[in-house]
């Protein structure tokens, strides 16, 4: 029985559904947040800034499980900071993914068989803006639905013009310091596509191909000759030289001579370079520079001629044989045909599995091809963002993947910026009627008849300029004065090298701007000051999610099943620094329980008049009061120690089991007792429920955002939780008796409990029963919980004890006698005993069959014999319970 609750709060609980139905309300709730200006940040506060700038996705993409988690824990940090007291700035935008959306509207146009050249480069690219605007950007409704709290007036894109105006500032910087230069070098080529492309739009598979051993040099043994084996036989034709190790003795007569090129006749040389492993397959690797990232750098050192035997759609050109026109794939069976014909094929394997670099965009495999490209020298802007993590201006979480940043960095080669494409930000360099060459900045103009360059850059040079071009550089503004460097920058850690290190050297390299320093603080150096990265996503058995394998999950599909709430939860729970997580239906399960669980705890205490307020003082208090109190203030301190070092995964567990077992489970069924004492007692615990709800609500609030919305403005009465306070620590010390006898409360109730199951009894059948030592105990306060938990009440007349149980607790034994007389189904007892016996008869049989079996001991591991011997013994004590039980029930 409950005490009467004021009107006013019932009529909060009333005003809850029945149950909580997400796909209702998070999408009006969260338009109500944005249309309120909670997530709008004011340059011109007073409060310390906190800035967190989205990384771009693509503007053809889709929220894929990897954004899901990206954006789940970056908003869980605006939301906590916001509440902390900080001017917040979340900046959302969208990148311009020059390949990506270009081969869509290209794909587009060739329904109605029309390419692009068709149209010509404006009308086309103003079709790829028309696209943009009707089609582009459906992430931005997905991160709606997610409930990123991001400040939509400030969404940018990189191609806007204030971002377009950044990026023409920044590539002239360089070229007119000398880090931007034109030179031809080895690049990543898609023939599909017609374009270089970058390291990370090239996926390396594993294909059945074949190694063919080809003979050069004389067909006679006894005449000079060497054999190499390569598998691509087509490239043979741009062979410019045959290498060996220059200490390999079956070479040293060779080393400085020629050999005939089986096909065209060229003389080619002989050369040595420690690069050879003479260990691998004959010693002998052929040579061909322009199509070879590793015979290109030999080409360097050796000075090699370097032709280029392939045109930009991968067919075979200027070799002056039969093959020139024919497609690489065709040559290279045509190659090896007439080489076979012409005894030079020694060895053929296949198939011959190996890795082959294929283009993420179109699927083909990569061509490596000499290409005059524009290029950003590195070394010193790698240097100053090495030095920027080894100074700790910027840290990254965990340490642990601090070498693998100093291994790009430190080791980086120069970048390939320019792009073969039509959308994109035009390299602003141009060439005039003799040769000559300009860079035009953004307020400047070329002369009247030169023409400018057709590339377009690489995107990671726009995205690269991401944080400090959002917020207006290269001209000053009231962001980059409050919200500059940026607070964190969450990514995951296979892009660290890509896009993380781009923006660290160019955000170094800007740091002397007096638009970057005009702030208080002084010199900024860095564009962020941490670096969180999170692991990759896997399924719930640790495979990676790919096409391939059908285990990849929309998680839009997550969050029309179980709510946003319960994905946020799910991956939020599994990241830790570094680490991968694994989710699956389980998972996400279990978090629609918890949501669900929260829920219904809080209806329960507002329709019991629970409500936030000012607590009585703690000489007032019940045991279970003081202990739910200091436990919300011990779990409150580990929430924030964990959130602050980006344990999100600790700090959730810590959440998790607080709000589960102890408040749940614990403490709201002791508030049943004590909401039927005298209305003193009544009312201060309505007070100590609604106060610890509040926190909770407030704690969970930047993981679980909806759910606790809807919860706290019922409790509380007012606006939105997404501008309350983040709750501060109580200030008590830790009251250590009533903690320990709650313990013992409920290790009491526990073993009672226990003791009933074990008894056959029904959990909500309550049983007669004499609870001896309490007051020897320091429970006698308790006693009226101890017996509603446990379902036991007061002996009548003729009591009579027919089972009893002893439990130890910190100061005294406990003793609690059952009459459990007419309380079992004898019949039904045995049935189900007998049943369980027989089940762990036979597991003994099987684990002690197993462990005297000489030949198996001899063989199996000493983990899996462990494991057995385990079962075995958990077995034999079942036998031995299960015996007991059945004993006693024969006399009865």
């Amino acid at each position: 029985m409950t005490s009467a609750a004021p009107d006013h709060t019932r009529n909060r609980a009333d005003a809850l559904p029945k149950s909580w139905n997400p796909g209702e309300v998070e999408a009006e709730m969260y338009e109500r947040w944005v249309a309120a200006g909670y997530f709008t940040a004011d340059p011109t506060s007073s409060k310390p800034g906190y800035s967190i700038v989205l990384p771009p996705p693509n503007v053809t993409g889709n929220l894929h499980m990897g954004h899901a988690l990206d954006h789940t824990l970056m908003d869980l940090l605006a939301r906590r900071k916001r509440m902390q007291g900080y001017e917040v700035l979340w900046l959302p935008g969208m990148d311009h993914a020059g390949i990506a959306t270009q081969t869509v509207v290209e794909k587009q146009l060739a329904v109605d068989g029309k390419t692009k050249e068709d149209f010509g480069r404006e009308l086309f690219i103003q079709k790829v803006w028309d696209w943009k605007h009707e089609s582009g950007g459906a992430i931005q409704w997905q991160m709606r639905a997610l409930g990123d709290s991001v400040d939509w007036s400030r969404d940018r894109f990189t191609m806007d013009d204030g971002l377009s105006r950044a990026v023409q500032t920044m590539f002239k910087r360089l070229f007119d310091a000398g880090l931007i230069y034109r030179a031809e070098r080895l690049v990543n080529w898609s023939p599909e596509l017609r374009t270089a492309i970058s390291d990370i739009e090239v996926k390396y598979e594993d294909v059945d191909g074949e190694l063919v051993s080809l003979r050069y040099g004389s067909l006679r043994d006894d005449e000079p000759h060497v054999i190499v084996a390569t598998t691509r036989v087509e490239t043979m034709l741009g062979d410019t030289a045959v290498a060996v190790h220059p200490e390999d003795p079956r070479y040293q007569a060779l080393i400085g001579n020629t050999l005939e090129h089986p096909i065209t006749g060229r003389q080619i040389p002989v050369i040595a370079d420690d690069y050879v492993d003479p260990e691998f397959g004959s010693g002998a690797v052929k040579i061909t520079p322009a199509h070879d990232p590793n015979d290109f750098e030999m080409g360097l050192r050796h000075n090699l001629p370097m032709p280029t035997i392939m045109d930009e759609r991968a067919r075979i050109t200027g070799t002056g044989t039969e093959f020139d026109g024919m497609d690489r794939f065709e040559a290279r069976v045509k190659v090896r045909e007439r080489l076979a014909d012409e005894g030079r094929v020694v060895a053929e394997k296949r198939p011959y599995q190996h890795s082959v670099g294929h283009s993420e965009r179109s699927g083909e495999a990569i061509e490596p091809r000499l290409s005059m490209q524009w290029w950003v020298k590195v070394e010193s802007l790698a240097k100053a963002a090495g030095d920027a993590v080894r100074g700790g201006d910027t840290v990254i979480h965990p340490t642990s993947q601090e070498p693998r940043w100093f291994d790009w960095v430190d080791d980086m080669h120069d970048w390939c910026i320019s792009r073969q494409l039509w959308w994109g930000h035009r390299i602003p360099i141009w060439y005039g009627p003799e040769g000559e060459i300009i860079c035009v900045g953004p307020d400047e103009s070329a002369p009247e008849g030169w023409v400018q360059d057709p590339d377009v850059l690489d995107t990671w040079f726009s995205s690269g300029l991401w944080p400090f071009s959002t917020m207006g550089w290269p001209d000053n503004s009231a962001e980059l004065e409050k919200f500059y460097p940026t607070s964190v920058l969450v990514t995951g850690y296979d892009i660290l090298f890509f896009w993380v290190a781009r923006m660290m050297m160019f955000g170094t390299y800007v740091a002397e701007d007096h638009v970057i320093t005009a702030g208080k603080d002084g010199a900024r150096q860095v564009p962020f000051k941490d670096v969180f990265l999170h692991g990759l996503i896997r399924d719930q058995h640790g495979k990676k999610m790919s096409k391939s394998r059908g285990n990849g999950i929309d998680p839009l599909e997550w969050i029309n099943a179980y709510g946003a709430d319960a994905l946020r939860f799910t991956l939020a729970r599994g990241a830790q620094p570094g680490g991968d997580l694994s989710v699956g239906e389980p998972h996400a399960l279990a978090s629609r329980s918890f949501v669900t669980k929260l829920f219904n705890a809080t209806k329960f205490a507002l329709m019991n008049g629970a409500r936030p307020g000012e607590l009585p003082d703690r000489a007032a208090l019940t045991d279970a009061d003081l202990w739910i109190l200091d436990r919300l203030d011990a779990v409150r301190a580990e929430v924030d120690a964990a959130f602050d070092a980006y344990e999100f995964g600790k700090a959730c567990e810590a959440l998790y089991h607080f709000a589960w077992d102890e408040l749940c489970d614990w403490y709201l069924e002791l508030s049943k007792v004590q909401f039927a004492a005298d209305d003193a007692r009544a009312e201060s615990t309505r007070t100590v429920l609604g106060s610890v709800l509040d926190s909770v609500l407030r704690l969970l609030h930047p993981v679980i955002p909806f759910v606790t919305e809807s919860l706290w403005r019922a409790l509380t009465g007012a606006d939105s939780i997404v501008v309350a306070d983040w709750p501060q620590a109580c200030g008590h010390a830790t009251d250590q008796g009533a903690a320990q006898r709650i313990s013992d409360t409920q290790r009491l109730i526990t073993e009672i409990r226990r003791f009933r199951s074990d008894q056959g009894l029904a959990d909500k059948q309550k049983v007669a029963a004499k609870v001896i030592g309490l007051s020897a105990a320091g429970l006698a306060e308790l006693e009226r919980s101890i017996a509603d938990l446990a379902r036991l009440t007061a002996p009548g007349a003729g009591f009579a004890a027919t089972a009893s149980v002893e439990v130890r607790l910190s100061g005294a034994t406990v003793t609690v006698e059952l009459d459990t007389s007419g309380t079992v189904d004898l019949v039904a007892e045995r049935r189900r005993l007998e049943k369980d016996l027989a089940a762990a008869e036979k597991e003994l049989a099987a684990t002690t069959a197993k462990l005297g079996n000489e030949a198996f001991l001899a063989k199996a591991p000493e983990p899996v014999v462990d494991k057995i011997r385990n079962r075995r013994d958990v077995a034999a004590a079942e036998v031995e319970r299960i015996g007991a039980r059945l004993a006693e029930l024969s006399g009865k």
